[in-house]
């Protein structure tokens, strides 16, 4: 098995520099030349300066402004960040030790780095509240959801908790408040698809690929406290079985309807809560079970919710 490279420039704000590997065939006369076309959400000056400050290196050191395009070379390079709205939340330690971090998400902080979410991320802030550089995530969560999120400590046993949940070896119970229903308990089954580009998935004809038991635990006049246990994990499976219920999850600004956000409105949030993770860790052999200290502002307090607090 071929060994990984190791990046030569450290991380930065928490962040692993971007890994990029020149083709092995191409007419481009410089490195700079390949990177303008490779990178092209990139301003060519922008690039330019980045090489003549030396912030692009490759295996040797630093690539030159000048330097050519060499077949198959390797470069690394930290991006500019983007200006991000900080989330006014903390990420909250449920359990560490040697092999895991258990935190609690809190609403509106992504997971991991991806397009306009970087820093403020949940890994990124991890890895540089604990000091954990090689802090990696076992699964995600949606940004607009709170609760349990599971991070593996040492690389080489990332794998194994990554199949925990690939293997659906992983139960999960999440709580949500919506308005009450009628018929419940109930098992959901339908097909979802989640197109890339499209922000928004769909229920569609065929056969299921999600599954969902949905249990109204409690109710408080028109409002129902909801137990929902995914079988499956699709993108935004639980709240599109709520919606297609007729029980959308209170704060959703996508089922039923899209509706339009500012990055910077924390008033409202999504009322669901990944509230229990069980597992046989791969690691120890024994049982693992982590519950969330999190509540959902809705059901403990209504008004406060409804007025903006969380």
């Amino acid at each position: 098995m071929r060994r990984k490279v190791v990046s030569p420039l450290p991380q930065r704000h928490g962040l692993d520099a971007a890994r990029l590997r020149f083709p092995v065939v191409g007419t481009w006369a410089t490195a700079l030349e390949h990177l303008v076309e490779r990178l092209p959400r990139v301003e060519p000056g922008r690039i330019e300066a980045m090489l003549r400050e030396g912030r692009i290196v490759g295996s040797d050191g630093p690539v030159g402004v000048d330097a050519p395009f060499v077949p198959g070379a390797v470069v690394w390079f930290h991006r500019d960040l983007p200006v991000e709205v900080p989330v006014p939340f903390e990420v909250a330690v449920v359990h560490q030790d040697e092999d895991i971090v258990v935190v609690d998400k809190p609403h509106f902080l992504a997971s991991i780095p991806r397009g306009k979410h970087v820093v403020e991320t949940a890994l990124v802030r991890l890895r540089r509240q604990l000091g954990i550089a090689s802090l990696s995530p076992a699964h995600r969560l949606d940004r607009v959801t709170a609760g349990l999120l599971l991070f593996v400590v040492r690389p080489e046993a990332r794998g194994r908790y990554q199949t925990l949940f690939r293997d659906r070896l992983v139960s999960k119970e999440y709580e949500a408040v919506a308005p009450v229903g009628a018929g419940f308990p109930r098992t959901v089954r339908s097909r979802i698809v989640k197109e890339r580009g499209v922000i928004r998935a769909f229920e569609v004809d065929g056969e299921p690929n999600a599954e969902t038991v949905v249990e109204l635990v409690e109710r408080r006049g028109d409002l129902g406290r909801y137990r929902l246990t995914p079988v499956t994990g699709r993108t935004h499976q639980l709240r599109l079985h709520m919606a297609g219920l007729g029980v959308p999850i209170l704060g959703d600004d996508f089922y039923p309807v899209l509706t339009d956000r500012p990055l910077d409105d924390f008033s409202r949030p999504l009322q669901l809560l990944a509230r229990v993770l069980e597992f046989p860790d791969p690691v120890s052999g024994v049982r693992r079970r982590f519950e969330s200290r999190l509540r959902l502002a809705a059901w403990e307090s209504p008004e406060s919710w409804v007025s903006g607090g969380h």
